[in-house]
């Protein structure tokens, strides 16, 4: 039975260890913060919503098994391309079509039919894969690292700037890992300088002249908002209880144990409890330990992915796990930011265990195509590992060498 398993759950068992845990607390905390929302939408069927989780947990793990199993790492970077100009297409139908029966008010979501997603979700592990394979193509002169730049700039900023008209969080966070991509693929410090550089100037000056913006540009009322409550404390008293206040009142109210597995009170009355301030609830009932075991788990992976990365024999795959690896890990820390007062509020869930959607299914990708990568290093050890074998001389061809050599 090990056996079987260890040959369908293949790549690296400690980041499907780290899976496992994330999966249990997700069910756990997602029945707890819930409940109000079950008793408001669902007639209070308190199970309609951990039976949710249990299916996207379920269809997340068959995804990454398929992704180790079936298909080959060099098929992601041949695809890339092609899924980048797709997440292109579904981001400017979002900016296009916004407020109508196909993409939310919001603009972030996508309805064909019933079936709802994310197209920043696609686009983030599209130009993922992408800047993946232009830096591994790309390494030998500084004339290929200048190509590489402009190539990856241009999609960059066209994929980032159509998801900042609805979600500045998330084109902040891909924008980030992009960057620190780049830095690692050798790309020249000034260049990153100056494209960081003339981000900040757009972001102060569209700050500055967010009161004056049309609504249609996008969310930068919103952004501005947000930014002047979480710097002015006082201010954002006065406008009465935040979500943010209530996240500050679950993690105080936690302490270091905690009040137990189902004994949240702040869930009953916090919209964002099994979403973007997970992490609050998380302290609220496993207390200060509990938050720390999370942390924990997620620097586990990382430092898994540093190692899967050091493995590598090629550059496609190395580049591919850093930027799949840095953006979950910055997504982890910018929920646990927010959900602590660290960060301004934003929207980012907290990957594997926010209530889950197609965010959690292309977590799955993610966390498949990294677990692809280190199951193609494990068989390239074991191929280096191999002896030569070497074939015995045939008596024949002895017994002719000998009478030639006479």
């Amino acid at each position: 039975m090990e056996l079987s398993v260890g040959k369908i759950f293949k790549g690296d068992r400690v980041i499907w260890m780290v899976l496992m845990f994330l999966s249990l607390l997700s069910l756990l905390i997602v029945y707890s913060a819930t409940g109000a929302l079950a008793y408001r939408v669902a007639s209070g069927n308190t199970f309609k919503y951990l039976l949710r989780q249990v299916g996207f947990l379920s269809a997340g793990i068959g995804v990454i098994l398929l992704m180790v199993n079936v298909f080959p790492i060099k098929l992601y970077s041949k695809l890339a391309l092609w899924a980048v100009w797709a997440s292109i297409g579904f981001l400017m139908f979002a900016v296009a079509m916004k407020g109508t029966q196909f993409v939310s008010t919001s603009g972030r979501t996508l309805n064909f039919f019933g079936v709802t997603f994310q197209p920043a979700e696609l686009a983030k592990i599209s130009l993922i894969i992408y800047t993946a394979r232009i830096l591994g193509k790309r390494q030998k002169t500084k004339g290929d690292l200048w190509d590489a730049f402009k190539r990856i700039l241009l999609f960059t900023g066209a994929i980032c700037g159509l998801i900042f008209i609805s979600d500045f969080s998330t084109s902040a966070l891909l924008f980030a890992t992009i960057m620190t991509m780049m830095f690692a693929g050798r790309i020249p410090l000034l260049y990153l300088f100056s494209v960081v550089g003339a981000g900040i100037a757009l972001i102060v000056v569209i700050y500055f002249t967010a009161d004056i913006l049309p609504s249609s540009f996008g969310r930068v009322q919103t952004m501005k908002g947000r930014i002047e409550r979480f710097a002015d404390k006082d201010a954002s008293t006065k406008q009465g209880i935040t979500q943010a206040d209530y996240a500050k009142l679950a993690i105080y109210s936690g302490g270091i144990f905690g009040k137990g597995p189902g004994h949240s009170d702040v869930a009953n009355y916090m919209a964002a409890a099994y979403n973007d301030f997970i992490f609050a609830i998380i302290v609220e009932e496993y207390g200060l330990i509990g938050g720390t075991v999370v942390i924990l788990l997620f620097l586990i992976f990382f430092f898994r992915g540093v190692t899967i990365v050091r493995r590598a024999t090629r550059t496609f795959p190395a580049f591919l796990v850093i930027g799949l690896t840095l953006v979950l890990v910055y997504q982890a820390m910018i929920n646990i930011g927010v959900s602590s007062g660290a960060l301004p509020v934003t929207g980012q869930p907290l990957p594997w265990i926010s209530l889950g959607g197609t965010s959690l299914l292309f977590t799955s990708v993610a966390f498949g195509l990294i677990l692809s990568v280190s199951h193609q290093n494990q068989k390239n050890q074991e191929i280096a590992e191999q002896p030569l074998m070497i074939k015995a001389p045939d008596e024949d061809y002895e017994i002719e060498n000998e009478e030639t050599s006479k």
